[in-house]
């Protein structure tokens, strides 16, 4: 109680230091929370009243919020123009002050719009002037507070623009257009991604270490996975392939810790995110100095996986050793296997049941027998010459090729004794919450570069770096100096009256 009333007065006092300007913004709302709680505390409690108590008191407060905010930013700058700088640096470049203060009544803040009175300075050579108190305060494209920018990027990672625009009205009594609203998240995504590698980096490095001091007989395990998916681009007459890649960290045990999520917009050949994996591979294996982690690659068979381990991961080089390449394990996905095991199957014996319990035997021994591989190629080829096929020739054709191509990628048996991963549901999940939930609703298409900003806001979110992307990105907004390095800004709160 004593540290309650002790912190009250605090504050109260604290408000009280800033003159009657801030105590006279903040009466009427304190006023009406203060109604609030006393009609609701002299009625019965019903489950209507508890719901209108608590939206009417989130109003308020809401209220008493942007009371406080708009007072307190519109008082950092002095009154008097004399008290600011004639001129001052921002990065590199420098401008004169004007004579007075102007408006921008449409700064939008977590609590709702304010009005935020700041001098504007020219350029001295010809050019866009510039707000100094803007850029102190991080705001981004002059509409918004960097809090509620980073509430408008974390919306979007989930939702439409239509959504986030009804969110932005209820939660925080701001309304924007279309065009604020894509303004702010292009914004916003461009800088964060920026700042993601050295997050995505750490974080790697963090669940190795998590790794190396787990239990278990095995090394931990650096898995890798990529694949592709195809979204409806505008002005396109068919979906286009788009690409997502994983980076997991697995404990001893094989369990996994944690995953480092990429994606891309279409675009030929694959070439920006095939860049972005290999970069932070190298990297992360550079930096890392406990045991050498086992490293796997675990994709279906297509162009892209295939290429990208033939000309990239078996060829790159130990950071340890620089005259041996790193030695990793490319293991074909054993789900994709087991489709063309069923789809051998339906072409020896036709739909059916026979398929399917031939398919059934075929998968087990694929998982569980040693050189299973080999029994299921062999069983196939002996059916056919015995009894033929009952579908189609060229459907046998591929499914045996294509077993019989990547055999040596397929010792699931050996995989599983070393605890590897012998299945990418990882990266085939991936595909599904990096792009289907967001990209793939109803009626939906998109510009790529459109859909490139909410990839990267959506994969910095689900590789659980988001916070340390948003500091990095906050501490790297330029900042106003005066030529000789001193601050410009000297808070006029206590002159306030």
């Amino acid at each position: 109680m004593k540290n309650c009333t002790a912190a009250t007065l605090g504050l109260a006092t604290l408000l009280s230091s800033f003159g009657v300007g801030l105590m006279k913004r903040i009466n009427s709302p304190l006023g009406e929370i203060a109604e609030l709680i006393r009609d609701f505390h002299r009625s019965d409690p019903t489950p209507t009243s508890t719901h209108e108590f608590e939206k009417q008191l989130q109003i308020r407060l809401r209220q008493l919020g942007r009371a406080i905010l708009e007072w307190l930013l519109n008082h950092i700058e002095p009154e008097s123009s004399r008290e600011m700088p004639p001129w001052i640096l921002v990065q590199g470049e420098y401008y004169s002050r004007s004579l007075s203060k102007t408006p921008n009544r449409y700064l939008s803040t977590v609590f709702g719009t304010i009005t935020l009175w700041r001098y504007w300075y020219r350029p001295e050579v010809a050019g866009a002037g510039i707000f100094p108190l803007e850029i102190q305060l991080g705001l981004e494209c002059g509409l918004a507070t960097p809090a509620l920018a980073e509430r408008v990027a974390q919306y979007t990672v989930d939702s439409t623009q239509q959504t986030v625009l009804k969110l932005l009205r209820e939660d925080h009594g701001v309304k924007w257009s279309v065009a604020s609203l894509r303004k702010v998240i292009s914004t916003v995504s461009r800088a964060m991604i920026q700042h993601a590698p050295a997050a995505q980096k750490a974080k790697l490095l963090e669940w190795l270490a998590q790794a190396e001091k787990s239990r278990g007989r095995h090394r931990p395990t650096l898995s890798v996975g990529r694949d592709g998916i195809f979204v409806p681009i505008r002005k396109e007459s068919c979906y286009r392939e788009a690409a997502t890649a994983t980076i997991s960290v697995l404990d001893r045990a094989g369990k996994r810790i944690g995953t480092i999520y990429l994606g891309r917009m279409p675009e030929e050949g694959q070439p920006t995110l095939s860049c972005q994996l290999t970069s932070l591979l190298e990297v992360v294996l550079k930096d890392w100095t406990g045991s050498l982690p086992r490293l796997v690659y675990v994709t279906d068979a297509g162009h892209h996986p295939r290429e990208y381990f033939d000309t990239v991961l078996s060829r790159m080089i130990n950071p340890r050793d620089p005259r041996r390449y790193l030695e990793w394990t490319w293991i074909v996905d054993y789900y994709h296997a087991c489709q063309y095991i069923s789809q051998l199957a339906e072409s020896i014996f036709g739909p059916g049941r026979d398929a399917q319990a031939w398919a059934a035997k075929m998968r087990k021994w694929l998982k569980t027998k040693s050189g299973g591989i080999n029994r299921v190629l062999h069983s196939a080829a002996a059916l056919r010459k015995i009894r033929g096929l009952e579908g189609l020739q060229k459907d046998y054709v591929k499914a045996y090729n294509y077993l019989h191509k990547h055999m040596h990628f397929m010792d699931y048996v050996r995989y599983r004794r070393k605890r590897l991963p012998i299945g990418s549901g990882i990266t085939e999940a991936a595909c599904k919450i990096v792009f289907t939930q967001r990209l793939k609703q109803s009626g939906m298409s998109w510009c790529k570069s459109g859909g490139q900003l909410v990839i990267d806001l959506r994969t910095i979110h689900l590789s659980q770096i988001w916070d340390a992307v948003r500091d990095d990105y906050l501490k790297d907004k330029p900042l106003v100096t005066t030529p000789t390095q001193g601050s410009i800004f000297v808070c006029s709160a206590q002159n306030a009256a």
